[in-house]
C-alpha cells in the first residue's frame, strides 16, 4: 500500500469463527510509520472514531478501527442464539483484525490501544500476545473495579451483580434501552461484571491467567484521562496500570481548556485533537 494514501479504507475481516466485520483503516504517512490499532468503548461502533483518525493523520500516524462483534458492521447480533465473551474477542476477533492491518501496512510500527473497555481489552491482548504490538495506549480507560469509584462503589457493585442476571433473562444485555453500552452478549457482560466485582480479570472458558499475562506485559503504556470523567477516574486508570508493573508508563490528564470542551468520558471523541497530540508526541518519543 502507498504510505502516502490518507484515505480511509474499508477492509473485510473474517474471524476464525466465521464472524465478519469491517475494519476502517487509514495508513500512516510513511510505510514504516506508526499505526494505532484501536478498540472502541463498550457499545460504540468503530465509525464513531473517524475524527480520531483525522486528528492523528495531522501527525502522520495511522489508525485502524476495530469493530466489536455484535456492533456496527458486524455480521452477527447478540441474542439467545448468539453469545460470546472476552475469550472470543481476545482469541478470534482482535487477531483477525490485526492480521488484516498487518497485510495492508506490513512495515508499520503497530501499537494497540482503546477507549474505556477497549483499553482494558487492549491491555489484556498485549499481555497475551506481547509480540503483536510495540506499545499500549489507554484513553478514558481503567479497570472497572468498584472500589475505584468512590463514593459510588456500593451502588456500582450492585449494578455489576444485576447486569449479568438481566442479560441472562433477556438473552442479551439491553444496553440501548437502559442507556448504558450497547446490546451486549451475555458472556461479555458476565466477564466485565466479574472484573468489576472482584478487581481481577478472567474470561470464561479461557484457561489462561489474565492477571499473570498483565503482570508480564513490558511494552510502554500511555494513559490519557479526562479530569471530569466519572466512568474513568484516576483511581481506575491507576489500578489497571498497577497490574502491569514492568511496563514503562506515561500519564496525562486533560481538562476542558486542553480539550476545548467537556472533559468527560465521551465528549473528547468529537474533538480529539488534544488526545491525538498526546498520542503522537508519545509515539515520537518511543522512536
Amino acid at each position: 500500500m502507498d504510505g502516502n494514501d490518507y484515505t480511509m479504507r474499508s477492509l473485510q475481516v473474517l474471524s476464525a469463527a466465521g464472524v465478519g466485520s469491517e475494519l476502517l483503516l487509514r495508513a500512516p504517512a510513511t510505510r514504516d510509520g506508526a499505526l494505532l490499532y484501536w478498540l472502541p468503548a463498550m457499545g460504540v461502533p468503530a465509525r464513531n472514531y473517524a475524527p480520531l483518525a483525522d486528528a492523528l493523520a495531522t501527525h502522520g500516524v495511522g489508525l485502524a478501527l476495530h469493530e466489536w462483534r455484535g456492533l456496527g458492521s458486524s455480521s452477527v447480533r447478540a441474542g439467545r442464539r448468539e453469545n460470546w465473551g472476552y475469550r472470543e474477542l481476545l482469541t478470534q476477533d482482535i487477531p483477525a483484525g490485526l492480521a488484516i492491518a498487518g497485510k495492508v501496512c506490513p512495515q508499520a510500527r503497530v501499537v494497540i490501544g482503546g477507549h474505556s473497555l477497549g483499553g482494558q481489552l487492549a491491555s489484556l491482548f498485549a499481555g497475551l500476545q506481547p509480540e503483536a504490538a510495540q506499545g499500549l495506549v489507554l484513553v478514558a480507560s481503567g479497570a472497572p473495579y468498584w472500589r475505584c469509584f468512590s463514593p459510588w462503589g456500593g451502588p456500582l457493585w450492585m449494578a455489576y451483580a444485576a447486569a449479568p442476571w438481566m442479560a441472562r433473562m433477556r438473552g442479551r444485555f439491553p444496553g440501548r434501552r437502559i442507556g448504558f453500552g450497547g446490546n451486549e452478549a451475555r458472556g461479555v457482560i458476565a466477564d466485565w461484571a466479574r472484573s468489576g466485582r472482584s478487581g481481577r480479570y478472567a474470561a470464561s472458558a479461557l484457561p489462561i491467567d489474565l492477571e499473570q499475562a498483565l503482570r508480564a506485559q513490558t511494552e510502554p503504556v500511555l494513559g490519557v484521562r479526562m479530569v471530569d470523567d466519572a466512568f474513568g477516574p484516576r483511581a481506575s486508570l491507576q489500578y489497571l496500570l498497577d497490574k502491569m508493573p514492568h511496563a514503562p508508563r506515561e500519564m496525562h490528564a486533560l481538562d476542558t481548556k486542553a480539550l476545548g470542551g467537556s472533559a468527560d468520558h465521551f465528549s473528547w471523541m468529537k474533538s480529539p485533537q488534544a488526545v491525538a497530540d498526546r498520542i503522537a508526541a508519545w509515539l515520537e518519543r518511543l522512536g
